[in-house]
Order: structure tokens, then sequence, then C-alpha cells
């Protein structure tokens, strides 16, 4: 029988500890556990279950813990628990590796791979924003969604963002804020889906954050103004962008388009990238709108 994990440690006085919440520590458990099911982990179950997912105790025996220290950490009565707990709590409850490092950051633990960040924009990330060939849509934006930076095709697609004041410079804000504009870039079948993945990354993005003021001042005015996006933000999903294939409308044609994300993590910024698919006519559109005359495109020089 394998002998249980210490389930010590009150969180006080340590240098270079991050601050806890265990609210919302407690709350991303309890979804995460009622989110997967018995198969995916292989536990054996036996009748009907009264709640969806796995069982407090189930997730404990995973772990190796007690069934009285989990549910505490679920119930935002626990001690802040030790960098080897949650390392087995992430490993019970299946996590991603951007699941684990925002439980890590909850719990006022440094994930394994510290996140870090820079307010000066990315001068490497500029450089192969500037080499990209001419078919190539490119905004380079902060962890938070505002861009910094786009290239001619960028504007022409997106529509001019960079160097706007404010909120008019933030992608996520736009999204969430101008139904209009939302809906005559992206085909209304997709919309959920886009909308699931910028709420996940701006959870991850505030974590490694450490919550601070700028990313909670974004959320709080976004649940203010959008109902979608605080029923999302309320799942508690966590994943940083990725890869995927899409298609953007516009008025000359749809774009088919290969999105990737190149990121420098010690900035907090990420370079996007839209490539068009082969074979769809997306990359004679794209060459037609780079060679449009850009509608006062804004930028932030590199430091």
């Amino acid at each position: 029988m394998r002998r249980p994990l210490a389930e010590n440690g009150d969180g006080h006085g340590e240098p270079g500890r991050r601050r806890t919440d265990p609210v919302e520590l407690g709350d991303f458990l309890r979804r995460r556990r009622e989110a997967l099911s018995p198969e995916r982990v292989g536990t054996s179950h036996y009748g009907r279950r009264r709640t969806p997912g796995l069982r407090r105790d189930e997730v404990a025996a995973l772990a190796s813990m007690s069934t009285n220290y989990y549910e505490r950490l679920e119930q935002a009565r626990g001690p802040q628990p030790s960098a080897p707990v949650l390392a087995a709590v992430a490993r019970a409850l299946d996590l991603t590796a951007d699941e684990r490092d925002h439980l890590y950051l909850l719990a006022g633990q440094t994930p394994p791979v510290p996140l870090l960040r820079s307010p000066r924009v990315d001068p490497e990330l500029v450089s192969i924003m500037d080499a990209l060939v001419p078919t190539t849509i490119a905004l380079l934006t902060d962890d938070l969604g505002g861009v910094l930076r786009q290239n001619r095709v960028g504007v022409a697609v997106f529509g001019d963002f960079a160097g706007r004041p404010g909120r008019a410079g933030n992608l996520i804000w736009r999204w969430f804020t101008d139904e209009r504009w939302r809906d005559a870039l992206t085909p209304a079948a997709d919309q959920e889906e886009t909308a699931r993945s910028y709420v996940a990354d701006l959870r991850a993005s505030t974590s490694a954050r450490g919550r601070d003021e700028p990313a909670l001042s974004l959320i709080r005015d976004l649940s203010a103004v959008s109902a979608e996006f605080a029923e999302l933000w309320d799942r508690h999903e966590v994943a940083l962008l990725r890869p995927t294939t899409k298609t953007l409308l516009h008025p000359n044609g749809n774009l088919d388009v290969k999105c990737a994300v190149v990121r420098a993590r010690e900035a907090g910024q990420r370079l996007l990238t839209f490539q068009p698919v082969p074979g769809t006519g997306t990359r004679s559109r794209l060459l037609r709108l780079g060679e449009q005359r850009p509608r006062g495109q804004g930028r932030v020089e590199v430091d």
C-alpha cells in the first residue's frame, strides 16, 4: 500500500511564496473532478452515480492522500498544499500542463516551469514577424490580448488595433463587445469554440501573472458587459492558445488559414500567425489584401 503524501503546510511567512486563493482553488478542483470520467483514469465503478465525474474519495485515493484532506481543499478550508501534494492532485485529475500550472499558482506555489513577462515588445518576435511572407497574417499581442503590432495584411483582415488606447486595442475585449465585428470575421458555427479558447487562454495568462490588477480589471470589465464572457469564465477552463485551422470571413472571399502561436515566455507576449491553406485560393486573396494601402496602422516601437 502506498504511503500518503505529507499533508502539512500552513502557508505563513515563507519568503517568495505567492498569495493563495483557496476559494478559486476549491472551485477549480471541483469542476475538474466533475468533468473527469472514471473510465478516463481507469477507475472501476458500479451502478448509477448521483453526481457527474469522480467522487472526492476517488480523487484522494488516486493522489495517495486522505479523503478528508482533499475535501478540505475543495471546500476552501484546508492548509496551503505543498508542491508534491499539488503534483499528485494534478496527476489524479489528469490535468493538462496549462491546468497544472494554474493549479500551482492558485495554491500559492511556483509552477514547475516559471512564467515571466516583460513590458517591452520582444525584439525576436518582431524579427520573425518582419521576415514573414506577404501572404501571412500576423499580430503581435501581449498575454491579455492587447495588440502591440500588426503587419499590413493583418490590418486588412482584422482591422487596425495596434497602438489604440485602452480596451480599443484588445482582441478579447472586441470579441465580446463588438458583435458586428465578430460576425463579420468568424462563421457562426465557429464562434463558441473561439470564445472558449480566448477565455481559457486569458485564465491561464491571469494565473501566470499572479492575478495582478491589469488582468483582474479586464476580467471585471468583461464580466460586467458580457454575460457570455461571465458564463465562460465561470467554467474554469484553462488552456493556452494552440495551433489550429479555421476560416476567416472577408468581403473579398473566405480565408482558410492555419493558425500558429510563437511565444516569448519571458516577455509574456505571443506572435499569432495565420497562413493560407494550400489549394483554397486564400493565398491569392491575401496577396491582394496585402497590396492595399494600410488604414493608419498603429505600431509600438522596440526598445
